[in-house]
């Protein structure tokens, strides 16, 4: 290495004196004093003074010549066993200062060796840190020399005893490994050093065998970030006139998250090209992400129809019996990742077609005007029976029969908003939601419920579970704010377990693919199962007539609502659309704060404030906030790096799939609508 190697604190282990460690240096080495010379201890060991050799309190000078002249006493004794027999007494005396010391002191002492502490009690032996330093022992560990300088020189010491032992006392340990080259002060003499001098490569040696006491934080970039949260973004801007009607929809932002594997969410956008309006719908699935799939293709469909005229469902017929190409319905709006299932789909069209064929029957054509709100509610009934029905009879094909009966007894919400004109419907079956964002006169934002979540938490739909079953049911059908005690949206599609009666469950079971069988989730009967069905999927419809300080419309499922409050929503995307930004007081929610690290919250929040426009996607910043957000509201980005690091078996138990629709609203054309009436 170019220079002796600087000891610091090498004693004789027989006399229970620590080795201290040593430091490459290039500093020259001192004058001989002789092959067992050594360095004094470091100044917390009692041990460090032998009564009668030096004051008790020596440094410096006199404390190394008072050390010299024992040196040169051990030297001159031999090795006989007397002598032996002499170093045994003295080491004993030794050991019982150094433990009086360490229990007058009541604490661990610091030790100027390399990351080490020597701890009172019981355990009085220095516990090193499992590190790239060597491991170092304390002076009431004795040992014999030739057992240890083997290891020493050849590095196997900090290998056994690093690995081993770890600090009980992290937060008591020297609190840096690197110190000064001017504390080590004592050097050996060259011969000792050349005994004791480690190999070659004892640098990478010890590095390369590192161990800390603290786990390595490895955190995402911010490009790495910003990849996983725009995956699946989606943005579609709706041209002002469509060649029917001008469109009082400037266009719609959409993105999800997932934490299930795979997502449970999905989401649909479609423009109804038979009838006005576009229909924008976020359906989250429960039991896996066969229903909410199945949902999402289908339901569009089912409010399309029920939408169109008699004229046109007759016209639709007529071309399918004579095989002629159909009229286009719906035109979608899908991410490339939001996929068809192709095998299902000759199945899902004719259950489409028999429904069509039984509003036909039923509707004369005498009347002209259909009603949004009763097409909503019966296109989704309509779809629910169907999957029910298709669970039923089954299908030749196994593939299909075995992934109706997965639609069936998984389960979805859904939330659907249809916008034609001025006129807003929004039907809600579970907990999404549907909130509308209002700008006010002075600019602030305030946030209006256009849903009510189908829970436990919503008094009206305990009542209606009370009243559709029997009386002695009322303490059961609910049961820790869930349906029976397992289901917490009380509306729901599919989850045929909650509708299907006994026997019927049982029934299609057995008839069922091997692979239904051997699912416990679907041969389990839910407790209290007496009156059923417990569950419907009819929704609850809300009309809202748009005005121009209506500026957006967010449809999420709960994996949105249960991390913001709707007001934050609110604000967060309308400051986002409209790019201007009204501070609120920095809330520091009863945390101690001082004054400069609010200096450093609010300069942060001006940070934020320029980068905005990081996201071109609304749904897309929500997910930021919503994700990322810490105490104080602001995105923390080591927060965000962690909750979208986190594996796939970890991540559900911090947060639900999240999917966002942000639908904004053109308020010129809803003022122009408004000046008409």
């Amino acid at each position: 290495m170019g220079g002796a190697i600087e000891w610091k604190g090498l004693s004789d282990p027989v006399t229970s004196q620590s080795w201290r460690g040593a430091r490459f240096s290039s500093a020259p080495a001192p004058p001989s004093r002789g092959p067992l010379s050594a360095s004094p201890p470091t100044r917390h060991c009692a041990a460090n003074q032998e009564a009668g050799s030096a004051p008790a309190r020596t440094y410096g000078r006199g404390r190394e010549a008072a050390w010299r002249g024992r040196g040169a006493e051990w030297a001159g004794r031999g090795r006989g066993a007397a002598s032996r027999t002499g170093l045994r007494g003295r080491n004993a005396e030794w050991r019982h200062r150094c433990r009086s010391l360490l229990v007058r002191k009541k604490r661990p002492v610091f030790c100027r060796a390399r990351r080490m502490c020597v701890c009172p009690g019981p355990r009085r032996s220095g516990i090193p840190i499992r590190s790239s330093s060597l491991p170092l022992f304390s002076d009431a560990m004795p040992a014999p020399t030739q057992l240890f300088f083997p290891l020493v020189r050849n590095c196997e010491l900090s290998r056994i005893y690093g690995t081993a032992c770890y600090c009980h006392h992290k937060h008591l340990c020297c609190p840096s490994p690197y110190l000064p080259q001017s504390r080590l002060r004592y050097m050996p003499h060259p011969a000792y050093a050349t005994f004791c001098r480690p190999k070659e490569n004892w640098w990478q040696y010890t590095h390369g065998r590192r161990y800390a006491s603290t786990p390595q934080k490895f955190y995402l970039t911010p490009p790495q970030v910003n990849s996983i949260l725009k995956a699946n973004e989606y943005s579609f801007k709706v041209p002002e006139f469509d060649g029917k009607n001008v469109s009082s929809i400037l266009g719609f932002d959409s993105n999800q998250l997932p934490a299930n594997a795979p997502i449970e969410d999905r989401r649909s956008a479609a423009t109804c090209l038979q009838t006005r309006g576009m229909l924008l719908g976020v359906f989250d699935g429960h039991a896996g992400c066969a229903c909410s799939q199945a949902v999402s293709e289908r339901l569009f469909y089912y409010i399309a129809v029920s939408l169109l005229p008699h004229e046109t469902l007759l016209e639709i017929e007529n071309a399918v019996e004579s095989g002629r190409a159909l009229l286009p319905i719906l035109q979608w709006h899908k991410h490339p990742n939001d996929y068809f299932s192709k095998e299902a789909s000759k199945l899902y069209f004719n259950s489409l077609r028999t429904y069509w064929q039984e509003l036909i029957d039923l509707n004369t054509g005498e009347s002209t005007d259909i009603d949004v709100k009763e097409a909503l509610i019966n296109a989704f009934k309509r779809l629910d029976n169907d999957i029910s029905l298709e669970a039923q009879v089954g299908d030749p094909n196994s593939f299909l029969n075995y992934l109706v009966l997965r639609v069936a007894f998984s389960g979805a919400t859904a939330c659907v908003a249809h916008v034609d004109g001025v006129d807003l419907h929004v039907a809600n079956t579970g907990d999404s939601r549907a909130m509308l964002g209002v700008q006010e006169e002075d600019g602030s934002w305030s946030a209006v419920t256009l849903s009510n979540d189908h829970n436990a938490q919503n008094e009206r739909e305990l009542e209606r579970l009370k009243l559709e079953h029997p009386k002695n049911e009322a303490k059961s059908v609910v049961k820790q704010d869930r349906l029976l005690g397992l289901l917490m949206p009380f509306r729901a599609f599919g989850d045929v377990k909650f509708k299907w009666s006994i026997d019927l469950q049982k029934r299609v079971i057995e008839s069922g693919p091997d692979q239904l069988n051997d699912n416990e989730y679907t041969k389990f009967i839910p407790p209290n199962y007496h009156t059923p069905p417990y569950l419907t999927a009819e929704p609850e419809v809300t009309y809202h007539r748009l005005r121009p300080q209506d500026k957006f419309l967010v449809l999420a499922t709960d994996g949105l609502w249960e991390t913001m409050h709707r007001q934050d929503v609110v604000r967060i995307v309308g400051e986002y659309l409209t790019g201007m930004h009204h501070q609120q007081p920095i809330a520091v929610g009863g945390y101690k704060v001082t004054l400069g690290q609010m200096h450093g919250l609010l300069t942060e929040r001006r940070a934020k404030m320029s980068s905005v426009f990081e996201d071109q996607n609304a749904a897309t910043h929500l997910i930021r906030h919503a994700v990322g957000n810490n105490e104080f509201g602001a995105v923390d980005h080591e927060r965000l790096s962690k909750m979208l690091s986190l594996p796939e078996e970890l991540a559900r138990m911090y947060r639900d799939d999240i999917t966002i629709i942000v639908v904004q609203f053109n308020s010129h054309v809803v003022g122009a609508y408004q000046n008409q009436e």
